[in-house]
């Protein structure tokens, strides 16, 4: 796990000492790496490549990068390849290895394969490659987008970098992009390659980035698809479940130094947990965050009972409204801009506790959209079933559960009736795409707030639908797929990006063995109606890996995902903190946001209202990078003088 930088002239016009630049980059993605750094630069002077090192795997001086092959491609890499040792053993033949790094393998298997080497790489990675033969800019991105790579085309010159914040010194501003703030204000993330900056954009989940001759082009190369399998039954699918996640666990515990595990007292993270410890008992830290001052937020007692079932040490941490007001600028400089929710902020407390113990942890991220986690999907469902009861319409591919079967599963739904109230308050019984848009909408409660004429929504709605409908994914009209696949390619990658981005705030390294492709991939053929066996949240997953996790871990209810008590903070201690924070000159000059709405209408939002934090994060992030506009392009011109 490391940071890269790079910068290539893509036009004929003059080269020049491209270091000093790359010096500047590479010392904003200074705390992915703590363990070295490298840079080079090509003899003419075009290409310049950095990176910053966490040491996982060969500890020893071999495995530093930029890392140079015999034919003269040279690679910056972030990542893990969990296949290493099974693509060395295929090799052999072909290179002669030098090291026992993963690093090394991506180049062998690039001097065999080319850009087809993607298709052998199993693990998640960022990388470039500088090909010196032909002359040619290689960038890679693994195919969930766990790894993150930003770039920017500015005058004939491609920058790329692990974090946006590298790239804004060399922009020729630093602005908003609307389009993608309509994005963020409507779902709390952007489900495109737009960045809320305007010149950045990321290189999408599974595509690569080729630049040569002078341009710049983009191309997918994995992507996945629901066909599903009618074949087999449920016993079949739980035995190969559990061969795939076994495998994926055995894989993802290749490190040279301790893993440990985040426990949040939920499905995934407590099965990530005890199988990591049941396959070596050096894997035995767990980590766990709570909230103690307003009932309703502490599941530390699901935590401590995975822990106490799988022989794990847990660590907690407390975590207050004081270390919020002292962290939230922190971690808003982190992640570059705002992005999904407040789970952000008790992560990256959580991320700083284990960083004191271990170097690598174990995440459960991927087990909702694969496996049907979250409490919306049956809401949608409900509403869907009482309709075809009303109309007499089960039809073959839309309805997975019947009214009578996910009865009994209502249960789950008790913490969520604020929700349900505002989701029925109107359109009840619309069509599919409006009604999972308003489900997964944030921004119904921020009329006053923002300045929506100014805004494209209706863009928005189309980008969704596209994605919604895209029946290169979800071949046959499934609603539970369309809803999954939704999530798995628009939300699941904005919780990645706080996945890294919190973990690498403290050089610790973070690794997701349920986004193993072979097991995305085989979930994508799972018959819908037994992923979600009448409406029950991950019913599969439970099914099979019931033996691992606790009774009340299995039975509960009431997960939320890491809930921070935003409203009750906000309304107590805090309540100067965000008053001070709208309240300011600049904040009420802002483009597209009314901050004296903000303040007029700070009461009424409700407990699970998004709204002061989405907009609270907004407001830091234009503190931090748009008000510091002047001093951040500054670094560029000292640079290069």
């Amino acid at each position: 796990m490391c940071g890269i930088a790079g910068i290539a002239l893509l036009d004929s016009s003059p080269s020049f000492d491209l270091m000093p630049s790359l010096g500047v980059m590479s010392k904003l993605v200074a705390h992915r790496g703590p363990d070295g750094y490298g840079a080079w630069q090509s003899q003419n002077r075009r290409v310049a490549l950095a990176h910053r090192r966490l040491a996982i795997i060969d500890l020893t001086e071999g495995g530093a990068q930029p890392m140079i092959a015999p034919s003269g491609a040279i690679i910056t890499y972030n990542g893990e390849i969990y296949n290493y040792r099974e693509l060395r053993e295929s090799l052999k033949d072909k290179w002669a290895f030098r090291t026992h790094s993963d690093t090394e393998t991506i180049l062998a298997a690039y001097e065999v394969y080319g850009v087809d080497c993607l298709s052998k790489l199993r693990g998640m990675f960022a990388f470039a490659i500088w090909d010196e033969k032909r002359q040619r800019l290689f960038c890679a991105r693994d195919r969930f987008g766990i790894k993150p790579f930003y770039y920017a085309v500015v005058d004939g010159t491609i920058y790329f970098a692990s974090e946006a914040k590298a790239l804004l010194p060399f922009l020729p501003d630093i602005e908003t992009d609307s389009d993608a703030l309509a994005e963020y204000l409507t779902f709390q993330y952007t489900i495109g390659d737009k960045t809320l900056f305007r010149h950045i954009n990321q290189l999408p989940a599974g595509h690569m980035l080729i630049a040569e001759s002078g341009s710049v082009s983009l191309r997918r190369y994995w992507d996945v698809r629901y066909e599903i399998d009618h074949s087999h039954t449920a016993s079949y699918f739980e035995r190969r479940l559990r061969e795939l996640v076994d495998d994926s666990i055995s894989l993802h515990l290749r490190s040279d130094v301790p893993v440990g595990a985040y426990l949040s007292g939920g499905v995934d993270s407590s099965l990530m947990a005890r199988l990591a410890a049941d396959a070596d008992a050096q894997n035995r830290l767990g980590f766990h965050g709570r909230f103690t001052d307003y009932p309703g937020y502490d599941e530390s007692r699901y935590a401590e009972a995975a822990a106490k079932l799988s022989g794990i040490d847990l660590q907690i941490c407390d975590i207050t409204a004081h270390d919020f007001k002292d962290n939230l600028q922190k971690v808003m400089w982190h992640l570059d801009f705002p992005v999904a929710g407040p789970g952000s902020f008790p992560q990256f407390m959580v991320s700083a506790l284990a960083a004191k113990s271990v170097k690598v942890v174990l995440g459960g991220q991927g087990g909702d959209e694969e496996f049907g986690g979250y409490a919306r999907y049956l809401i949608a469902y409900f509403e869907q079933c009482i309709s075809a009861a009303i109309e007499g319409t089960y039809k073959s591919g839309n309805y997975v559960v019947t009214i009578e079967s996910i009865v009994p599963n209502l249960g789950l739904l008790r913490e969520y009736k604020p929700m349900m109230r505002e989701f029925w308050r109107e359109g009840l019984f619309n069509n599919l795409d409006a009604r999972y848009f308003r489900l997964i909408d944030r921004s119904s409660d921020m009329a006053e707030e923002v300045d929506w004429m100014a805004l494209n929504k209706d863009r928005v709605y189309a980008a969704f639908q596209a994605i919604f409908n895209n029946r290169d994914n979800v071949e046959h009209e499934a609603y539970f797929d369309k809803m999954t696949h939704f999530d798995f390619k628009c939300l699941l990658p904005a919780l990645l990006h706080v996945e890294d981005r919190m973990s690498m705030a403290h050089g610790l390294e973070s690794r997701v063995p349920l986004l193993d492709h072979p097991l995305v991939e085989f979930a994508a053929t799972i018959p819908a109606d037994v992923k979600f066996q009448g409406g029950r949240s991950k019913h599969l997953l439970k099914q099979t890996f019931a033996d691992k996790l606790p009774p009340e871990i299995i039975s509960r209810r009431d997960k939320m995902g890491f809930p921070v008590p935003l409203k009750e903070w906000f309304g107590n201690e805090l309540r100067d903190f965000v008053g001070d924070m709208f309240s300011s000159s600049a904040a009420r000059t802002r483009p597209f946001m009314n901050a004296n709405a903000v303040l007029a209408n700070f009461d009424k939002a409700g407990k699970f209202s998004r709204k002061t934090w989405g907009l609270l994060c907004l407001e830091i992030w234009h503190r931090t990078f748009h008000d510091n506009s002047a001093e951040i392009r500054a670094q560029a011109r000292n640079a290069n003088p």
